[in-house]
């Protein structure tokens, strides 16, 4: 981009073919995404602007050449704006949490419909909060549900907290180990769900973005099918379910028939079922808590 565009329309154009060129999955959302940023305009009013040609000036240019620049060397397009969009929400993300995914709000989805179904003041655990988004999300859209999370990592936790309080909404964020949090709460939860570490270890995520970006804590499960944190975290949530209560956790799109069956064999759940995300791709596995006791608390591999 050596000759500055003139108007909206040609600097979005350009970004969005060269998103394209450089391989990277949604382009036009990435462009207009980048374009609303560098203005401090809503993606609405960028693309009335578009339609307008409406003319930007060197201040605009400058900004947003060197923005486009960034992203089409792959640096992730919520480090460049520092936000991230999760269903109602607009979260605040940065080095080191990662940034949520939009087939995540598949996965707060279906804990959504869970919490909804589980009375009129359910309580929920949400396990590897990260960023704090399913967990936010749920509180967003079930008021009064009784909501609280948990994550490992340090810097997660400082964005997850940031969130909560930027968005008022009343979640209790705790800095800790998803398979051993809560003791105050075994055997009374309603709802949990987790996006957990499940890459398989040896692996290398396809991605760019999230290869060289997100937090490999946040990422591969510890052992080479990747469901050894899964697996660590599934157990701590059979023993903070009530009889009856839902798990619902997010998966790698390889782990749709190896999860499930592994939650099958400890013998704690019932009703397990697989969901697909929108691109069909095995995403989620929900299952209910059986009756029968739960064994000790695994700690984390």
């Amino acid at each position: 981009m050596s000759t500055p565009a003139a108007t909206v329309h040609e600097a979005v154009t350009r970004a969005r073919l060269a998103f394209a060129d450089a391989g990277i999955a949604s382009p036009d959302t990435d462009a207009l995404e980048l374009a609303a940023f560098a203005l401090g305009r809503d993606a609405a009013d960028v693309r009335r602007a578009m339609v307008l040609r409406e003319p930007v000036d060197a201040a605009f240019s400058a900004r947003f050449d060197g923005l486009v620049e960034e992203r089409v060397a792959r640096v992730p397009l919520q480090h460049l704006t520092g936000r991230a969009h999760f269903r109602r929400l607009t979260l605040a993300v940065g080095p080191g949490v990662f940034v949520p995914r939009p087939e995540t709000e598949v996965v707060a989805g279906l804990a959504i419909e869970a919490v909804r179904a589980a009375g009129e003041e359910p309580l929920v655990v949400d396990l590897c909060t990260g960023s704090g988004a399913i967990a936010l999300a749920l509180k967003d859209e079930v008021p009064l549900a009784r909501v609280l999370a948990v994550e490992l990592s340090d810097l997660a936790h400082g964005w997850a907290v940031a969130n909560r309080d930027r968005t008022g909404l009343d979640v209790d964020v705790r800095l800790g180990d998803a398979t051993t949090a809560f003791e105050d709460l075994e055997g009374e939860v309603d709802v949990v769900v987790s996006n957990p570490p499940y890459i398989p270890d040896g692996a290398v995520p396809n991605d760019p973005e999230v290869r060289d970006h997100d937090p490999e804590v946040a990422l591969y499960g510890r052992s080479a099918d990747g469901l050894a944190v899964p697996l660590a975290v599934a157990a701590r949530a059979a023993v903070l379910l009530r009889e009856g209560g839902v798990l619902v956790m997010e998966h790698a799109d390889s782990q749709g028939g190896t999860l499930p069956r592994a939650l099958r064999l400890t013998g704690a759940w019932d009703d397990v079922v697989d969901h697909a995300d929108l691109t069909g791709r095995p995403r989620a596995t929900v299952a209910r808590r059986s009756g029968a006791p739960a064994g000790p608390a695994t700690s984390r591999p």
